[in-house]
């Protein structure tokens, strides 16, 4: 299971590629007339479905799948675990604030304080109340909190063991949902939202010792799942609200998101590689670029220039991006992340060498 997984991969592509379409579509309703198009593609993007929260949630489900089993069998697995998720992180975004910072600036004369700017380097700007540079990096603050809350899981001996992933679920669901029903406060649905986006990732370890290894049953899976999808309806309800701003964040399109998110994992995961489709795939492999990179080809292409309105010139528009945002990245991942992951590997402590037991201690052991 250390070897990469084509169908993961192909769900990472459809997560990253639904968020660049949903930042695209966005930029077109709210920087060019529309006109009769206007409401439908508004609903589609915004009532419906919020597609780019779809994506996150999806590679938040991911995380949930891989991350909880990255801890290597080393002599030292925790320090080798922060070593290897530093360099699979930072440089490609460190890579990602410099062009933003530059893109920015020359396209559209932008300039940040020097202290956002130094908080944002250090990726925990939200922890310090710093807002981040561009808000496409919330993302990065809850991956943080999942890697910490795993390590402590880890160093505990409670990861892996059968109920934790589901304990955590069941509480987090009944806990947030009873708040969300009761509280209304944004700053308690923002805590609870927090707690819905570490929900997806541990339901989709759930969903890998169900499908991995048989630890858990499909009931634990279809009961985990209903909770967090009431939690899910209830939360974008109370967060949200009801009404439909014409701001793409609707209660019904960010509580459609997270169900559908665990829908589309939980199908991906019972057919597996099947499921895989090359070219999505290969997105997938450098979809953390793609997130990073491709807000910014989007404004340089839509400053440079404009295809017309109307679905041709939107589609032109779409697909210049989606090619050119797949060059920037797969560059990004060829000459950065790539390296900088094998660089990280150096620092790695040596596998933990299985213990060979004399035989008499052996009969010894077995005796008693």
């Amino acid at each position: 299971m250390h070897r990469r997984l084509a169908f993961i991969d192909t769900l990472r592509g459809i997560a990253v590629l639904s968020v660049l379409v949903q930042h695209v579509f966005e930029l077109i309703v709210e920087k060019h007339p529309t006109g009769a198009y206007y409401w439908p593609i508004h609903d589609v993007f915004g009532y419906y479905m919020n597609f780019g929260r779809f994506g996150v949630v999806l590679f938040f489900f991911v995380s949930g799948f891989v991350i909880p089993f990255s801890f290597p069998d080393s002599t030292t697995p925790v320090r080798d675990f922060t070593i290897s998720r530093f360099f699979r992180l930072y440089p490609a975004y460190w890579t990602s604030l410099l062009v933003g910072l530059v893109t920015m600036q020359l396209l559209e004369s932008k300039v940040y304080p020097l202290g956002q700017v130094a908080a944002n380097v250090t990726m925990l700007q939200t922890f310090v109340n710093v807002p981040n540079l561009w808000v496409f990096y919330w993302t990065l603050a809850i991956e943080l909190l999942f890697y910490v809350g795993c390590t402590i899981l880890f160093a505990m001996g409670l990861l892996n063991q059968r109920f934790t992933a589901v304990t955590i679920v069941v509480a987090a669901a009944l806990v947030g949902t009873t708040a969300a029903l009761m509280i209304e406060n944004r700053t308690v649905s923002s805590v609870m939202e927090v707690g819905l986006n570490l929900s997806a990732m541990f339901l989709g370890k759930i969903i890998r010792d169900t499908v991995v290894g048989s630890k858990l049953r499909w009931t634990h899976v279809a009961v985990c799942t209903l909770l967090y999808a009431i939690f899910a309806a209830t939360l974008s309800d109370r967060r949200f609200g009801g009404v439909y701003h014409e701001n793409f964040f609707y209660s019904y399109s960010i509580g459609s998101a997270y169900v559908c998110a665990a829908l589309v994992f939980i199908a991906f995961a019972v057919f597996g590689e099947r499921m895989a489709w090359r070219p999505m795939a290969f997105v997938g492999v450098i979809s953390y670029s793609v997130y990073l990179m491709s807000p910014f080809v989007i404004v340089a292409v839509h400053r440079l220039v404009w295809f017309g309105n109307g679905p041709l010139g939107w589609s032109l528009f779409l697909a210049v991006i989606l090619a050119l945002s797949i060059l920037v990245s797969w560059m990004t991942y060829a000459f950065v992340e790539k390296p900088c992951i094998s660089f990280g590997h150096r620092f790695r402590s040596a596998r933990r060498k299985p213990v060979v037991l004399e035989p008499a201690l052996s009969t010894q052991g077995a005796a008693e």
